[in-house]
Parts: structure tokens; sequence; C-alpha cells
């Protein structure tokens, strides 16, 4: 396994990170359990900021909470000044609840909900990301209803498919998201945002896809984006002072992989814009949105290893005592990870086998043939590159509870979202009067006069 940030193999042959033994960490909170490295989400979010501070050129780094969302997370991004980008009103309410500046936040998605988009305009965010015409009709309504002005870029899909997984790729013509630029609906909401009286029309957003390793996709997104702001202008007398070319840039899931180094990105966006905008009255303030850049690498997930099944001249299944409740992405994209024995971190491999979820589901593997060394029963295996996109999408199927979280750095372990307990499970459920048994009837209005 390819060790990121602070990982090491420490002197009792465990796998460290942030200076915590991984062992004493599952002995004091449990498996399955998220490990994130905290000294490297900062180091990835300055390496971001300090590429673009070398081009001399306006620019703001947003961080994508859909990847990785907490209210730790938050104070950290707070903390190195980054933009917050939030796509629901859950993801609002936490930014919120943690102190992050409501002035720093701006909102995504295809379908907001005139709750969310109030919540928003009364919590006063930056601006909102318009995906689509209803979107704009109900910015308009809403905040004139308010009194108030909601800053607005539009979301234009640029016709540009990125190489990865189709599931992923977002800037093609054939896409949820945005206004299509081909047909001319970019050019009809730009025309509609900028008359609106209510709005106020900054610029202009596209995003290609996650998980990229090339950067021409980015430079022919950009041209694109600059010819529209350009026909705005002429037309119109539209002035793009925001462009947001998104994130998606690439990490390595697997030792063979190779993304490029942050500053080669920024390089050939920063250079992409500065050329295709510079018969234009001004550069734009560029915006990117990095989330799984920023924090895939510093996750690691623990399991502990229960059951072993050999298929004879076949496969040989180990259990964890997690899967896709934790990591849906194997199922989902299939995506793939590498692993090592936490506790036995040194040893060498001397086996083939398939890491195998307990989720009750056939298609709940987390890794298929991986080398570790030969386990046994009460091993933890450590799957790294898990930051992004696992916490987010850990769900209860089989009523499995999601795991807790940890920060690490300089030998301090901070939990910052607690393991969820069996009573959670049920906290939402509500049982009928017809179907609760006499007892549960007696129990249930009994204790409804007690709070009377």
């Amino acid at each position: 396994m390819f060790l990121h940030g602070t990982s090491r193999i420490n002197e009792s042959g465990h796998l460290e990170i942030g200076g915590c033994d991984t062992v004493q960490l599952a002995n004091q909170y449990g498996t399955p359990l998220y490990i994130v490295d905290e000294q490297l989400i900062r180091q990835k979010m300055r390496a971001f900021v300090g590429a673009f501070e070398k081009t001399g050129l306006p620019f703001q780094v947003g961080y994508a909470s859909k990847a990785f969302s907490t209210l730790a997370m938050c104070r950290i991004v707070d903390e190195e000044g980054l933009l917050l980008d939030v796509v629901s009103d859950g993801e609002l309410y936490t930014a919120l609840h943690a102190g992050f500046p409501a002035e720093r936040i701006y909102f995504h998605g295809n379908n907001k909900s005139p709750f969310e988009i109030e919540y928003a305009l009364d919590a006063g965010i930056r601006l909102f990301v318009a995906d689509n015409f209803i979107e704009l009709e109900m910015l308009q309504v809403l905040a004139e209803q308010k009194g108030k002005k909601a800053n607005v870029i539009l979301r234009v899909s640029p016709g540009v498919e990125a190489h990865t997984h189709a599931y992923i790729q977002t800037g093609q013509e054939d896409s949820k998201f945005g206004f299509d630029l081909s047909s001319g609906q970019a050019h009809q909401a730009a025309l509609q945002a900028y008359h609106a009286s209510h709005l106020n029309l900054e610029g202009f957003h596209c995003h290609i896809g996650s998980q990229i390793f090339e950067t021409e996709a980015f430079r022919l997104a950009i041209d694109k984006m600059a010819r529209l702001a350009k026909e705005c202008y002429e037309q119109y007398g539209i002035q793009t002072r925001i462009l947001n070319v998104g994130g998606g840039f690439g990490i390595r899931y697997e030792e063979n992989e190779t993304p490029r180094p942050v500053e080669q990105y920024v390089q050939t966006i920063a250079s992409a814009v500065t050329r295709a905008f510079q018969r234009l009255p001004q550069i734009p303030e560029i915006w990117i949105e990095p989330g799984r850049s920023i924090v895939g690498e510093a996750g690691t997930t623990l399991y502990t290893i229960g059951t072993v099944k050999e298929v004879i001249g076949v496969r040989k299944y180990v259990a964890v005592d997690g899967g896709m409740t934790d990591n849906l992405r194997p199922a989902l994209y299939q995506a793939r990870y590498e692993a090592m024995l936490a506790n036995r971190a040194a040893e060498e491999a001397d086996e083939t086998v398939s890491i195998a979820g307990k989720c009750c589901e056939s298609g709940d593997m987390l890794i298929w043939d991986i080398e570790l060394p030969r386990v046994t029963q009460g091993d933890l295996l450590a799957v790294s590159c898990t930051g992004a996109y696992n916490y987010s999408m850990a769900n209860n199927y089989n009523r499995i509870r999601r795991p807790a979280v940890v920060f690490v750095q300089n030998g301090e372990a901070d939990l910052v979202v607690e393991r969820e307990t069996l009573q959670d499970i049920i906290s939402q459920d509500r049982i009928p009067k017809r179907l609760l048994r006499k007892e549960q009837v007696k129990t249930n209005e009994s204790q409804l006069s007690k709070t009377l």
C-alpha cells in the first residue's frame, strides 16, 4: 500500500498515521473507523492556494464539502481561508453551525428546494450556482419577497467529456447538470439572469467530471466558457467577473496511478484563462472547488477481519466488519483501493485474497485480489484513500451503524464524529398505536402523562 501524508510503519510494525498507532486507535475507538490525517488536509489546501498565488491572478479556492462534511472539517476550511461549496440544506446547516462565515459559502445543486433557497438567502451566503431556468425563477421571486438581491453564477455544460467513469462525468451535453451550451440555453439563461431585478449575475461555472488525471479537458472547457463570456459581453454587455472551472483533480488510489501535481493543474487553468480572456475587458477571478483532491488521500478506514472462506482453486474471501455501508464506491463506481494489515504492516505478502464486506449482498466487495500476509481473525485491515465520498455516502443498510471519525495530528487523536449506537438506528422510528402491544400502549400513555 502506498503511504500518504504522515503515514508510516512504526517500530512496532504497526501502521501509524499522524503520529498515532492505528492498533491503539482501534482499541480505543473500535472498528470500522475512519482515520483522517489533518496535517495532510491542510497541506493539500495550502498547495492549491500557493500555486494560484504564484500566478498573480485573482482567485478563490473553494472546498467541495460533498466530499466530506463535518463540523470539524468546516472549522479547518475556515481556518485555511477557503470558500465552502454546499449542495444541500444539511451541508449549509453544518457549515453555519460550525461558525463558518456565510459570506464565504456558495450553494450548488440541480434541484434546490424553495426552503433551501430561502434558508441560504436568510443566511446571507456569497452566491448561488444556478443550474436551470426554474431555479432562476425561484431565486428571483424569493429574493424579491425578501427584499434582497441574490448573487448568481450560471452552471454551464460545456460539452467536454473527461476521461473518467461515466457516473462521474458531468461536463458532457447529456448531463442532468447545468445549462446546455450548444443549444443556446446558456445564452438565454445569462440574458434572463442579467435582466432579473433581484439577481446579480457574476459569471459562469463548469465542472467536467471527477478523478481527472489529464489537463487538456480543462483547457478545452475554459476555451468554450471564454467564448460564451465573449459573446455575452459583445451581445448583451454582460461582464464575467467570476469563472469557476470546478474541481475533479485526480488522486492516487493505487500506486500505479500518477495524478498531476497541483501546480500543473493550476498552471494549466491559469494559462488557459489568461489566453482565452485576453480580448475581454478583464480576466475574471478564477474559482476552483477541489474536494476529493483535498481529503481523499488523507482518509484511511480501519477494519477488523472476521471470517475467512476459501473456495479451493478459485478464491479466498476475507470478511471485514464494514463494507458498502461505509464505502459504497466499489459497488457504485467499481472503485479500486489498496490496503495493508495495520497490525502487521512490516510483514511480506504471501497470499492473494479478496476483501468482502458484511452486508447481505454479493456485490459487497471492497477489494478483489489483493496480496496480504496470511490473515487471521482479529487482524486489522487498513484501506487507504477513503477520505472522500466514504463517510459522505455512509448508510445504514442492514441497519448497520455508521462508524466513528477521528482526526489525528502530532500524536493526538480527536473524535469528531461519534459511532452510531443501536438506539440511534431506531431513534426516528415510530410504531402506530394500532400496531402496539397492549403493554406498550399502557407504557406510552404513562410516559405521555408524565410529560404533560
